[in-house]
């Protein structure tokens, strides 16, 4: 059956919804990475903040902006687009909701950038308890998340509108990833929703003396890994069914794609832990747990660079390629919605392998905060991540604008990739060998003090001031593609690429649409890896906690 909803071309009206989130995106953009720059150059010792404006007010705003707010508005906007694509326009009602959320997001962001800016929120991208930000701080941020629950919603009941036009049909691969994804972060917010709205923000308001960190923390990182997928799965959605489309080739799997979505919302939420390994209060043994359901996420990422270099190599193939490698030269490299996403997949090799030594109970003692994991959240987010978010706007604002990507803007998008490559080889290397010295994270230059290993980090310091700087030169060249696409660029046809797939693929089982099934046993996981610590945590708070020990 035919699929009876889907549209040649985004709807107009939700183009406009979409905009409105990648403008909000780039915006951060610019700001998040003025942030950045100002940093690094802090830390090298090369550069004191003018006006009483201090380092880790700036770093809050690096971390908050580029990795809470350029991340979600980019990726709404890019699923709102996705489904709209593939499931059909969304209607007033659904559209209205994509709208309050959106709104419901700004204000909030704005609310929390503000606080951020008159030094009220200098709590970092974590906001660990015991720094404590102003109220209106922690109620931006439940702004944000309440905003994303609303865009949720829209796009299930697009998707519950999509499959009773289509019965005993599987939902298109682009709305299949995007539910998958938005289940995975809705289950994962209530954490951050929690510690939030009954911890903090009654803290912050003097409504409660004490709060409970051991709680507050292990509710942040329930939120907080999973998180990290939120900003992966909609590069692997580019990477699956994108990529093989831009490539004029075709997706290897269908069922292969949606299983490694299906293990990746399995295995994402309960790991948290993996990120406290070092913490008290939390038994050795549910670290564990957690450790080795943190490595079952290798399964999904080795069956995503096997299905993505299979399409590859199938392209290739199928061009005449011969011999082990020949198929790499068939492969479009002057086409930059190719070349830009593929840097990414190849920083993310490195980037999990970094990951996998973080993960590690005894290579984690080595590297735990030091400037590594800095370095490691860079290659992975910074570079496999926004890499592939840049490829994806390349043809993604001119499509939802009435224009088209131009040679020029190609050529310019080729050289920002490869300007953002090399500007990260110089930061993330360096930050991965200081790290390995011992410099610690989240640190400036000044806190160094009379340390005797100080000496030994500044080469280090001043190479990722040399990076970041190039950095900052390829986010002045994206801002300029991007106001180009939107506003000048000639008017026209992109085409927004959706990947077929390959004609001896095996028929997509109608089981990876049971929701009821992955949901449990995602619920069922995420119960037996939490319960029982937290209420140890709970139970076995330090003394002088009151009342129920929450607090």
């Amino acid at each position: 059956m035919l699929n009876q909803l889907a549209n040649t071309k985004v709807d107009r009206r939700d183009g406009k919804l979409a905009m409105a989130h990648l403008y909000v995106a780039f915006i951060a953009l610019a700001i998040g990475g003025l942030a950045g720059l100002l940093q690094v150059l802090v830390r090298s010792g090369k550069l004191e903040l003018p006006a009483g404006i201090g380092y880790y007010q700036i770093l809050t705003v690096h971390g908050v902006v580029l990795g809470l707010v350029l991340t979600t508005f980019f990726i709404i906007g890019f699923m709102v687009s996705s489904v709209s694509k593939t499931a059909g326009t969304f209607t007033a009602r659904q559209r209205t909701l994509g709208w309050i959320g959106f709104w419901l997001k700004t204000i909030g962001t704005a609310m929390a950038a503000v606080m951020i800016l008159l030094n009220e929120a200098t709590v970092l991208f974590t906001f660990y308890a015991p720094l404590q930000a102003h109220f209106l701080f922690y109620l931006g941020l439940t702004l944000v998340i309440v905003g994303t629950w609303f865009d949720s919603a829209a796009i299930y009941m697009k998707y519950g509108q999509w499959k009773k036009a289509n019965p005993g049909q599987p939902s298109p691969l682009l709305t299949f990833m995007t539910v998958i994804t938005l289940i995975m972060w809705d289950v994962a917010t209530l954490g951050v929703a929690t510690t939030v709205l009954f911890q903090l923000l009654p803290w912050s308001l003097g409504l409660v003396d004490t709060v409970n960190i051991g709680v507050s923390r292990a509710l942040f990182w329930y939120f907080g890994h999973p998180l990290v997928y939120f900003w992966l799965l909609p590069a692997y959605m580019a990477w699956y069914v994108v990529i093989p489309k831009v490539i004029g080739g075709k997706m290897f799997s269908d069922s292969l794609a949606r299983m490694s979505f299906i293990l990746l919302l399995l295995f994402s939420i309960p790991v948290g832990f993996h990120h406290q390994l070092l913490e008290p209060g939390i038994d050795p043994a549910w670290k564990f747990l957690q450790v080795v359901l943190t490595f079952l996420v290798v399964i999904p990422s080795l069956m995503t660079a096997f299905s993505l270099f299979a399409t590859f190599e199938s392209f290739g193939r199928s061009k005449g390629a011969k011999g082990l490698f020949g198929w790499v030269k068939k492969l479009p490299w002057g086409d930059a919605r190719f070349t830009v996403p593929f840097i990414g997949m190849l920083a993310f090799i490195p980037g999990g392998a970094g990951g996998i030594v973080n993960a590690s109970h005894q290579m984690n003692q080595v590297v735990h905060n030091t400037i590594w994991v800095t370095g490691h959240f860079h290659l992975t987010v910074a570079t496999a991540v926004l890499l592939t978010y840049f490829g994806v706007a390349y043809w993604l604002i001119p499509h939802l604008t009435g224009r088209i990507f131009t040679k020029k803007m190609n050529k310019l998008a080729l050289i920002q990739g490869i300007t953002w490559a090399i500007g990260m080889t110089f930061m993330s290397g360096a930050m991965h060998a200081a790290g390995l010295l011992g410099a610690p994270r989240r640190s400036s230059f000044s806190d160094y003090g009379g340390a005797a290993q100080a000496a030994e980090w500044v080469p280090y310091q001043i190479a990722q001031a040399v990076g970041g700087s190039i950095l900052f030169l390829s986010i002045i060249i994206m801002l300029y593609i991007v106001v180009n696409l939107a506003f000048f660029a000639p008017k026209g046809d992109q085409e927004f690429p959706v990947g077929e797939v390959a004609d001896n693929a095996e028929k997509t089982p109608m089981v990876f649409d049971n929701w009821k099934l992955w949901v449990g046993i995602t619920a069922c996981l995420i119960l037996f890896a939490y319960t029982l610590p937290l209420i140890d945590l709970i139970q076995n708070a330090p003394p002088g906690a009151k009342g129920f020990k929450f607090w």
